[in-house]
């Protein structure tokens, strides 16, 4: 597309994007947005015709048609962490709760719980990359946020990637976004109006780690303030280096765990083993052949031990928070349902430190 096709504030952009490419090639996307004041979803509309082509907005059906793809690499990140699984997009479910759109991919690899009704724009995108051309579909939220990426390996189908795109493509490329801004996270209720006491019945008696969320919604307590009030005998904190430690011990002790990673849209987990650990800079990397983590330890602000009833016994897990306190990333020992957490796994939390 001729960049004259583009209207002028992306026409700007445009050109403000390549100056500062040139500059610091090794920026990522979001840094990129981030340093020109935009979003993702702006820099993509201000490249579509180069590399880039809008699609229409649905992203249940085009998860959906992913599949013949066949192996790619899921990508799913929050300001302080990146989490990329490579593996099929299979056994795909799609359902409503109340007035809440739900997604989920189960499988070994691929494991996925989506919030779709945070998902709003979608693009196909190929530019280059250190062994080649990088070709991608990346899904943004209602503020033009990254949400997922799924990206092609030396294994996916590049004519199954061609025909979906051409099927998906929007009619009117250049349809200026609608972005919406997301309203500012509201403040914690101060402690002396929370029921602590109910609250920490009530977490006695849970059946599920998924009962977690509805207990705080029940009480309109935040979750690092219910984590402070229900009591060291559920959850606790360590030091900050937790993080680091669970990943050394797991690879050292061969033990498998479970590490979660989201965003307001979509949660991507790892289940199994992690071996190849490597620091770069504030990073604390996996470098596994289909499964890479990369955290940035400076971002962390607060990590806890959280100790869980089920009906399948206690759930152990570490959770990690940044300075907005948001969820970074938790860890669990692997396990299924109906299968007690693993005694390894314990063991690894017991030998945290405590702050």
């Amino acid at each position: 597309m001729d960049i004259t096709t583009l209207p002028s504030d992306l026409k700007d952009l445009k050109s403000r994007y390549e100056d500062l490419k040139a500059a610091e090639p090794k920026l990522r996307a979001r840094d990129l947005a981030s340093r020109l004041g935009v979003s993702e979803a702006d820099l993509l509309a201000a490249r579509v015709g180069e590399g880039v082509t809008r699609l229409r907005p649905e992203p249940q059906d085009i998860l959906k048609a992913i599949k013949p793809l066949g192996e790619v690499m899921a990508l799913t990140r929050n300001e302080s962490c990146v989490h990329e699984r490579k593996g099929v997009y299979d056994n795909a479910s799609f359902f409503e709760q109340g007035k809440m759109k739900h997604g989920l991919f189960v499988n070994p690899d691929i494991d996925l719980r989506l919030f779709m009704s945070h998902w709003g724009l979608a693009f196909a995108v190929e530019e280059p990359g250190r062994a080649g051309l990088n070709r991608s579909i990346q899904f943004f939220d209602k503020a033009g946020d990254a949400l997922h990426k799924i990206y092609l390996t030396n294994k996916s189908d590049e004519e199954a990637y061609q025909a979906l795109v051409r099927e998906f493509a929007a009619e009117d490329q250049h349809m200026p976004l609608e972005l919406t801004a997301y309203s500012e996270k509201r403040a914690d209720r101060p402690d002396a109006e929370i029921d602590a006491e109910a609250l920490r019945t009530h977490w006695t008696k849970l059946k599920d780690t998924h009962d977690f969320y509805p207990m705080l919604m029940k009480y309109k307590v935040g979750r690092i303030q219910a984590l402070r009030l229900a009591g060291e005998d559920k959850a606790y904190r360590v030091e900050n280096s937790a993080s680091r430690q669970v990943l050394e011990m797991a690879r050292d002790r061969e033990v498998e765990i479970m590490v979660f990673v989201g965003n307001r849209g979509c949660i991507q987990i790892h289940t199994g083993p992690v071996n190849k650990l490597m620091d770069y800079e504030t990073w604390v990397n996996v470098m596994d052949p289909k499964f890479n983590l990369h955290l940035n330890e400076d971002k962390i602000a607060q990590s806890w031990v959280t100790l869980k009833p089920t009906v399948d016994g206690i759930v152990t897990a570490l959770e990690v928070y940044g300075h907005d306190n948001e969820l970074i990333v938790t860890f669990f020992g692997k396990r299924k349902p109906g299968i007690p957490e693993l005694e390894s796994w314990r063991g690894i939390v017991a030998d945290l430190p405590k702050a």
